[in-house]
C-alpha cells in the first residue's frame, strides 16, 4: 500500500450517559497514532438531555416528533463542537445511539453525517456500525482497533485490557505482539455487562442527580451479594464473545435494589459493575497483566477498589500510561475515520464476531 500522509482527524462522541459531546483531535494514518491534539467537551443542557432521553429505544420508523427533536439537539451540538476546531482534515461522527439489536441486524445511531458535512463544510465519516451489523457482526464495540494502536504506542509487550466503564462496560484484550488489529488473536472485545447506567439511573430517580460523585453514597453502604449473584446467573454471562448490550438491557436491575436503602443500593450497583467485569475473565485464554480503566467508572474510587478486589492483574486508570480516558472514545472515532478513508478494516471476528474483517462507515463532504 502506498504511503499515506497522516491526517488530523477530529473524533466526536456522544455516549450513553447523554451528558454531552466530546471532541478530540488525533494525528494518525489509521494504523499508528503520532500525536494527540486539542480536546473540547460541550455539555448538553437539561432540556437537551431530556430530548435525547425521550428518543431512547426508538428506531427510524418510531415517533417522528421525538426523533426530530433529538436529532436537532444532536446535530446542532456536534456542529458547535466542530466549529471549535481548526486544521481538521476529516471528522469522525459517531452519532447518538438510540437502539441496538444486532440479532436482527439493526442498529440506530441518530444523526445524519451528510447533513453535518453540509452544515460545517467538512468531510465527515459516519454510520460506523451498520456495515458490521449487516454482515452479521455485533456492531460493537468499535474502539478496539484504536485500543490496539494505543497499547502499542505506550510500548506494552504483555497482554493488556482496556476497560471502558460508561453506561455499559466493555473490555478489549490486546496482544501487542500481533502485527495488526485484524490479525487473529490480536484483539478480543465484548461488552462486560451494565456499568454506570443502573447506578446513574438510581441516583436520578432518588436524588435528581446524574451520578454518585466520587462514590460517596456507595462508600456508606453494604453490598447485597445475592443481587449480584442473581444478575450474574443470566444467560448473557455464559455466552462466549463476541457479545454486546444496549444501555437499557439491564434497566430492570433497579427493581432488584428497590427495597434497599440508598447507600446499600448504590454500593450494590457499584459492586455489580466490578462483578460483571470479573465474570468476563472466564472468556480470556491469556489473562491481562494490566487493566487500563477509562470512562466515568474510573473516576469512582469505590468502583476502582471493587475492580482491584475482584480482578486478576493490576488495575489502573488509563491516565497512568499517559492516555486521556475522558476523550478516548472520541479519539477512537477520529482514528477510525482515517481507517475508513483508507479502506482499512474497522472491525474483525475478534471484536464484533463478524465473519471477516469489515470496513464500516460512510463518507460525506469534500
Amino acid at each position: 500500500m502506498a504511503d499515506f500522509k497522516p491526517l488530523w482527524a477530529l473524533g466526536l462522541m456522544s455516549g450513553t450517559s447523554m451528558d454531552g459531546v466530546d471532541g478530540a483531535m488525533v494525528l494518525t494514518d489509521g494504523e499508528q497514532v503520532f500525536e494527540f491534539g486539542e480536546t473540547f467537551f460541550r455539555p448538553y443542557s437539561v432540556s437537551e438531555t431530556a430530548a435525547i432521553s425521550a428518543a431512547q429505544g426508538l428506531w427510524p420508523e418510531g415517533d417522528m416528533a421525538k426523533l426530530a427533536a433529538a436529532q436537532r439537539v444532536v446535530e446542532t451540538a456536534h456542529a458547535e463542537v466542530i466549529d471549535r476546531f481548526s486544521g481538521v482534515d476529516v471528522v469522525g461522527f459517531h452519532g447518538q445511539t438510540l437502539a441496538h439489536d444486532p440479532s436482527n441486524r439493526r442498529t440506530h445511531q441518530l444523526g445524519n453525517g451528510a447533513d453535518l458535512a453540509r452544515t460545517t463544510t467538512r468531510r465527515v465519516v459516519w454510520d460506523f456500525r451498520t456495515a458490521d451489523v449487516l454482515a452479521g457482526g455485533q456492531g460493537a464495540p468499535l474502539a478496539p482497533f484504536f485500543h490496539f494502536a494505543c497499547v502499542r504506542a505506550i510500548g506494552a509487550t504483555e497482554p493488556t485490557a482496556c476497560l471502558n466503564l460508561g453506561g455499559v462496560g466493555n473490555v478489549t484484550l490486546v496482544d501487542p505482539q500481533k502485527p495488526a488489529p485484524e490479525v487473529a488473536g490480536a484483539l478480543l472485545a465484548f461488552d462486560t455487562g451494565p456499568a454506570n447506567a443502573p447506578l446513574n439511573d438510581l441516583m436520578m430517580a432518588r436524588f435528581g442527580t446524574g451520578y454518585d460523585r466520587n462514590g460517596e453514597l456507595a462508600a456508606k453502604g453494604q453490598v447485597d451479594e445475592a443481587v449480584l449473584a442473581e444478575v450474574l446467573a443470566r444467560d448473557y454471562f455464559a455466552l462466549k464473545p463476541p457479545k454486546s448490550l444496549d444501555r437499557n438491557d439491564y434497566r430492570d436491575v433497579l427493581d432488584k435494589v428497590a427495597l434497599l436503602d440508598d447507600a446499600d443500593a448504590a454500593a450494590t450497583l457499584t459492586a455489580l459493575v466490578a462483578a460483571c467485569v470479573s465474570a468476563s475473565q472466564a472468556c480470556f485464554e491469556t489473562p491481562p497483566a494490566r487493566w487500563l480503566v477509562s470512562g466515568g467508572g474510573a473516576k469512582n474510587p469505590v468502583m476502582m477498589r471493587e475492580l482491584a478486589n475482584r480482578l486478576n492483574g493490576d488495575v489502573v486508570p488509563i491516565e497512568a500510561v499517559g492516555l486521556d480516558g475522558d476523550m478516548l472514545e472520541a479519539q477512537a472515532f477520529g482514528f477510525l475515520a482515517v481507517r475508513v478513508l483508507r479502506g482499512l478494516p474497522t472491525s474483525a471476528p475478534g471484536t464484533t464476531g463478524v465473519a471477516e474483517p469489515v470496513c464500516g462507515g460512510r463518507i460525506s463532504g469534500l
